[in-house]
């Protein structure tokens, strides 16, 4: 073939190159510690590094301004040993400054949380000092580095036990149980803890994969001790939980969802915006179809797992349950261990709402309504 008679592109020429600001690129800034004070300044000044830094800065913006957004409806969904690994504080801190306004989480990290909310220790584990099966006749339950007590576990199962025989309740859902514990602590215990910080600023909380939690087993216990004593054991309806939150999402103006991991609460959660359209189509409802317009998820996931951990929410775009970035949609990834991530983000994000004087959307229960 003729040399002449090949096509190739043409070149560049020096005189067309942009200059980034000429086509409205935003620049980067090195990352000067000795002028970052707080952690505000210092997640402020990592939004305008690259990679996992970046990320970071750019979710704390985001979520400032939904807490910010008197009219946005935050729910945040948990998945991973979060109250284990001791970060069940950060989550009474988003719910006091009203970061969120609904919690759906695991019942595991709820478990974990409520032994801590009730005085229980968790331990750290260093490979070395027993095995597993060691570990196991010693009643020391290993989460990866960390041990939960089997003790803590039993003497949780007899609270909730005393919980439901005081109030005997006809039917449950995960919402109803999560806050007659969040009571019970509220006037029993001293100090903060997941379910009692959402009891006193009403917010819900939702388990829907119940049944997989130390929690939904003593409740299974209850129900079977009911049963053995030839009483009425009470019913669980989980439809009960999809419904409420369906309708305080309906009831919004504005949705956003906070993400920490994926799995079950994720889902569970963002299935909210199909559900309503899918209602309107095969029933005939007419309630207005809503989406989430604001997402931020910290999870060391990757999306070609393929699994919903690391599904991507211009992924979620397309099953119709988010706002596209073209319609306005804002979402930031924070690919990383939720552990590191996480309390920098809330804590840059508190900085700002007390030095800006930003009020919570979460109101503190009055003393007769507690």
């Amino acid at each position: 073939m003729n040399k002449s008679d090949r096509t190739h592109p043409p070149g560049r020429e020096a005189k067309a190159y942009g200059t980034g600001f000429s086509d409205g690129l935003e620049p980067l800034e090195a990352l000067d510690l000795r002028k970052c004070n707080t952690v505000s300044e210092l997640v402020n000044c990592m939004g305008k590094t690259a990679f996992g830094g970046r990320t970071v800065g750019e979710a704390a913006d985001l979520l400032y301004d939904m807490a910010a957004d008197k009219d946005v409806f935050t729910i945040m969904t948990m998945s991973g040993a979060m109250t284990i690994a001791k970060m069940g504080l950060v989550i009474c801190d988003m719910i006091e400054t009203g970061m969120v306004q609904a919690v759906v989480s695991t019942g595991a990290l709820i478990t974990h949380g409520l032994t801590e909310t009730m005085g229980m220790r968790h331990f750290k584990y260093r490979p070395g000092q027993m095995n597993d099966e060691n570990l196991y006749f010693k009643g020391y339950d290993r989460v990866y580095d960390t041990l939960e007590l089997e003790k803590n576990l039993d003497d949780t199962e007899k609270v909730v036990h005393a919980i439901f025989k005081a109030e005997q309740p006809e039917k449950m859902c995960s919402r109803s149980i999560c806050e007659s514990i969040g009571k019970h602590l509220h006037k029993n215990m001293p100090g903060r803890g997941v379910l009692k910080t959402a009891y006193e600023y009403g917010v819900p909380v939702y388990i829907p994969a119940f049944t997989d939690s130390e929690l939904g087993l003593d409740v299974s216990i209850y129900k079977w001790f009911r049963r053995m004593n030839n009483e009425v054991e009470p019913q669980y309806d989980p439809f009960l939980d999809l419904d409420d939150l369906t309708e305080r999402f309906i009831g919004s103006r504005k949705q956003g969802i906070f993400t920490i991991g994926g799995g079950v609460p994720r889902n569970w959660a963002q299935q909210i915006a199909p559900y309503i359209e899918i209602r309107n189509m095969r029933l005939g409802m007419n309630r207005p179809i809503k989406r989430y317009q604001f997402g931020i998820r910290i999870c060391p996931e990757p999306a070609h797992w393929g699994g919903l951990s690391g599904c991507t929410y211009s992924e979620g775009v397309s099953w119709g349950k988010f706002v596209p970035i073209s319609k306005g949609g804002r979402f930031v990834e924070v690919i990383s261990d939720a552990t590191i991530a996480w309390p920098m983000i809330v804590k840059a994000v508190m900085e700002r709402m007390e030095k800006t004087g930003t009020k919570s959307k979460n109101k503190l229960k009055s003393g007769d309504d507690k």
